[in-house]
């Protein structure tokens, strides 16, 4: 129990002298910091406390329990050893802590809900709450879903209408335009056909003679 005291006597000595290195020079900095990362901070504090909490349960009674055998011959080795497993321990979270702030960019993401809630505040409307009911939250949700994909269907059905039409249009245009051209060509064959039998009919009112002799 002694050495959980020490080690959070240590903890809180710590944050205490980090506080005091800000010194006089960095109190307004430090004004401005709190007011703009207030998520942030207290992240920090949530955090500090429950590694305060970890290191009050990792007594030295427990440790030795743990290691009872050499905690009965060697019990000063054992304290040695525990003084060396909250050192390492409080390190290793500490640093685990600012990786998670500095990977995760919390202080980015934290400034982004301190945004939105800064639009939420212009809402007139409340933002949406679950009822209790599974159910209902479900389908409530569900539907307004379901209204957006049938809106969202309607706008691609006009388009598609409008698509569509347009596509007849240009098939109608290019039947009557092959209509025309087979009229066009039926009444050519009739003409060359005509003007074929007129031939014919000129050709058969000659005689053999008349062709040598206007040879």
């Amino acid at each position: 129990m002694e050495e959980s005291e020490k080690s959070s006597e240590s903890v809180s000595a710590n944050s205490h002298v980090d506080k005091a290195e800000d010194g006089p020079s960095n109190r307004n900095d430090s004004d401005k910091s709190s007011q703009s990362k207030p998520r942030l901070k207290l992240f920090s504090k949530v955090m500090e406390k429950s590694l305060q909490w970890l290191l009050d349960n990792a007594s030295f009674d427990r440790f030795s329990r743990c290691f009872q055998p050499l905690s009965k011959q060697n019990p000063q080795l054992t304290e040695v050893m525990h003084k060396q497993f909250i050192s390492q321990l409080q390190t290793l979270v500490q640093s685990e802590i600012s990786a998670v702030i500095e990977e995760g960019k919390l202080q980015v993401k934290f400034e982004e809900l301190d945004r939105l809630e800064e639009l939420a505040k212009d809402t007139p409307h409340a933002a949406w709450r679950p009822s209790g009911d599974p159910e209902q939250d479900v389908c409530s949700g569900l539907v307004s879903y379901y209204k957006k994909q049938e809106e969202y269907m309607r706008i691609q059905l006009k388009k598609l209408q409008k698509e569509n039409a347009g596509l007849a249009q240009k098939v109608q245009a290019g039947r009557e335009n092959i209509t025309q051209m087979e009229q066009h060509i039926a009444s050519g064959v009739e003409e060359w056909r005509a003007s074929l039998e007129d031939l014919e009919a000129f050709v058969s009112t000659l005689s053999p003679s008349e062709h040598f002799r206007s040879l």
